[in-house]
């Protein structure tokens, strides 16, 4: 091999192992990241376990328990270059919503935000993990609070052809970018700003669905599509 041939091979490798210890170091952000809302999530829930509607605080302190703890568990993985497994199963999206708005309600009131929660009028049934879902919809709803804010509204609904749609929109400015951009900075320049819908539109993509933007008359619409609950299962991680 010649000499200039070396020097094209080595540069090639190093190249490659660049980008390899950058996957790791977004990975590795990115659930970092993830550990913060549920845990403050949690200890804001904690203050008011004396006030009234006391078991759907419970509940929801529950769930933001498990986005943590599959956090530390894709923390774990991320030294490997993945994200732990998930579990796959029937998931009814009114409940999930249910359950997880008390928790951030508390989110809502704590940034000066107001939140509505629209249930959907039927049972709304999507094949996916169940935490990973709650992880997703967690952080565009904290998304939403933190850098929009105003009035947040999350509805769910059945979506053409099959399948859910969750819808979350805020009453601020709007994104500072393109979804794809800002996914595409948290991913690979580990700024602090969008490592949230980064995970979410991973978390989608995994699923078989995906995260998209709506047009809105006022602030950002974001969607996340989930496949119905007759869909092929696959395995989330």
């Amino acid at each position: 091999m010649s000499g200039l041939a070396l020097l094209v091979a080595l540069a090639a490798l190093l190249a490659a192992g660049l980008l390899w210890r950058r996957r790791c170091l977004s990975l590795v952000a990115q659930a970092s990241h993830e550990l913060r809302g549920p845990l403050q999530s949690a200890l804001l829930g904690l203050h008011g376990l004396s006030d009234d509607g006391q078991h759907g605080r419970v509940a929801a302190i529950d769930l933001e328990l498990r986005r943590a703890a599959l956090a530390l568990e894709d923390l774990s993985a991320a030294a490997r270059g993945r994200r732990a497994c998930g579990s796959p199963g029937e998931v009814e999206l009114g409940a999930l919503l249910s359950q997880a708005a008390a928790a951030w309600e508390l989110l809502a009131r704590d940034r000066g935000a107001s939140l509505v929660v629209e249930p959907p009028l039927m049972p709304v049934r999507v094949r996916a993990d169940r935490v990973r879902v709650a992880q997703a919809l967690a952080n565009l709803v904290a998304n939403a609070i933190e850098h929009g804010g105003g009035e947040v509204r999350v509805r769910a609904r059945p979506a053409a052809g099959g399948g859910a749609r969750v819808e979350i929109t805020d009453g601020g400015p709007g994104l500072p970018a393109p979804l794809s951009e800002l996914v595409a900075g948290a991913r690979w320049r580990r700024e602090r700003r969008g490592h949230g819908l980064a995970l979410a539109s991973v978390i989608a993509r995994r699923h078989g669905g995906r995260l998209v933007t709506a047009p809105s008359p006022r602030g950002a619409r974001l969607v996340l599509e989930l496949p119905g609950a007759d869909a092929p299962a696959r395995r989330a991680r």
